[in-house]
């Protein structure tokens, strides 16, 4: 029988996101986030590529994005609200991390493989500031796929996209428990 860490079991079996608009300062600091961080560079990487990096967003570069979207906004003939919606989650954010998905020419692992890692990363840094008791939310949402508010906001090269934006900061509020999946749905079992 494998040993079982029960803890670990039980906190992914119960964890859930919080809503990024109900998160708040305190936010981790520097010593803290570079826990969350080691913890979420843990992650399944096929080749040893690190395929990812991380930018961490504290509030002026929150703030200094959050401009951007109007601009961008306007180019992209993106609906107000929307544009509104994009311009809150960064100027109400007090930190985010920003995983970048940064893939290695290789013809050895496919860039699939490499994008699966960067997400592998999201979930785990999602995972390890839940489970270091802050509160914590993977979000994206139109600007950060837009490549010229990505150069221009985030200075990513022409190979780099964002994977997520992970807002950390401290609950304000407890969210509701959502449906799960049901099991049944979506499982298969194949024996032979």
């Amino acid at each position: 029988m494998p040993d079982r860490n029960q803890a670990a079991l039980d906190f992914l079996l119960t964890r859930r996101s919080r809503p990024a608009k109900t998160l708040r300062a305190p936010v981790p600091d520097r010593p803290e986030l570079e826990v969350i961080l080691t913890a979420a560079a843990r992650t399944p990487d096929h080749g040893k590529l690190e395929p990812w990096r991380f930018i961490v967003l504290e509030k002026a570069a929150l703030t200094r994005l959050a401009a951007l979207v109007p601009e961008r906004a306007a180019a992209l003939n993106i609906p107000q609200d929307k544009a509104d919606k994009a311009v809150a989650q960064y100027r109400d954010a007090d930190l985010a991390v920003a995983v970048i998905d940064a893939t290695v020419a290789t013809e050895k692992f496919p860039q699939i493989e490499q994008t699966y890692s960067a997400g592998a990363v999201c979930l785990s840094l999602l995972n390890a500031a839940l489970a270091a008791g802050w509160g914590a939310n993977w979000l994206s949402g139109w600007a950060s796929h837009d490549r010229t508010f990505c150069r221009t906001g985030l200075g990513l090269a022409d190979h780099e996209r964002v994977a997520g934006l992970i807002h950390i900061g401290t609950e304000t509020s407890a969210p509701p428990e959502r449906p799960r999946p049901d099991l049944a749905q979506k499982v298969t079992w194949v024996s032979a």
